[in-house]
């Protein structure tokens, strides 16, 4: 059950949903990549240093692998809903943090896309309003349809 769920109001309804976008696994990707280069250079080398480029290949796809588990627990635990009365945001596992904005104290919503952003469709979001802010919204998937979400009364 998402957190959102289990703090709905009575009449409440959630408008949209935002998660991590997808980019969060990218050091991970980038590592499987370079242990598999190892790999295959170490075919190509002689008996000893071909087995030495093959264990450190071992040990890159080892951190890709625990580089992958640290952004798929990094997007389990992030929660950012937009309801009909407030946006909720959720971070953490144990130790949680939770910060509310009702919708009518919300003053602006900043999006911010850089180049690769724009092209796979990622951004950082900040939600302004009277007295606090939501922030450290990094890597948002559809931050745009969210700040619509969030906007549209």
């Amino acid at each position: 059950m998402s957190y959102i769920s289990s703090v709905l109001q009575p009449g409440e309804q959630i408008r949209a949903i935002g998660r991590l976008h997808w980019i969060v696994f990218g050091r991970a990707i980038l590592l499987a990549v370079v242990a598999f280069a190892l790999f295959v250079f170490s075919g190509h080398l002689a008996t000893n240093a071909g087995r030495l480029v093959a264990y450190v290949g071992w040990f890159v796809l080892l951190l890709a692998a625990l580089a992958c588990l640290h952004a798929w627990f990094r997007r389990w635990i992030v929660e950012l809903s937009v309801t009909n009365h407030r946006v909720v945001y959720k971070r953490g596992f144990i130790r949680r943090h939770t910060v509310e904005m009702n919708m009518d104290k919300v003053e602006t919503v900043d999006v911010d896309q850089g180049l690769l952003g724009r092209m796979l469709g990622y951004g950082r979001v900040r939600v302004l309003g009277t007295g606090q802010g939501i922030e450290g919204l990094d890597t948002v998937a559809s931050p745009l349809a969210l700040r619509s979400a969030i906007t549209a009364r």
